[in-house]
């Protein structure tokens, strides 16, 4: 199995205009991938998003906020004015908060708030396999971590988003 479109093939503009958007709106990820490895980037969606998560890793705190903030509210203001990036709509409509009543979306929009409130930046969870309801009450949860633990909880949630990313790019050969 290997990604496509095939990294091999790719200059580093190819890679990044391909790749940068794995993290939300931070293709820096991607271009120091590209830099680091002098263009010999793999094939497998494992092995790329590992040393994704390797550059996050390393990245100073300002670079991790500045991810974490460039996500969208789940079920929230950008939704539903559909102004999310396409990963983000399809990720969002998998788990139904597309189809969220009112009373739901505004029982969202308090979580949201809450967790800003609290963290400094929005509450991140990988949908897939998750229903509106089960995201609701990670809410709950996550609300009662400290701040450490719960950058550590978002971190590492938005690189369980990127391997889903990477693996659906991913093909059969």
């Amino acid at each position: 199995m290997s990604l496509n479109p095939d990294p091999a093939q790719m200059d580093e503009g190819g890679f990044v205009a391909a790749y940068g958007g794995i993290y939300e709106h931070s293709p820096w990820i991607a271009k120091a991938v590209w830099q680091t490895l002098g263009g010999k980037v793999p094939r497998s969606a494992i092995k790329l998003s590992l040393l994704m998560a390797g550059v996050l890793e390393g990245a100073g705190m300002d670079a991790k906020l500045a991810l974490l903030r460039a996500h969208p509210d789940l079920a929230g203001k950008a939704a539903i004015a559909g102004d999310l990036t396409q990963s983000s709509r399809s990720e969002q409509a998998g788990a139904g908060l597309d189809a969220c009543t009112a009373e739901d979306f505004a029982r969202f929009e308090r979580q949201n708030a809450a967790y800003k409130e609290k963290f400094g930046f929005p509450f991140i969870v990988a949908v897939k396999g998750l229903t509106r309801h089960d995201i609701l009450d990670q809410f709950e949860v996550r609300l009662q971590n400290r701040r450490d633990k719960e950058l550590q909880t978002a971190l590492a949630e938005v690189n369980k988003i990127a391997r889903l990313r990477l693996t659906a790019m991913e093909d059969e050969t």
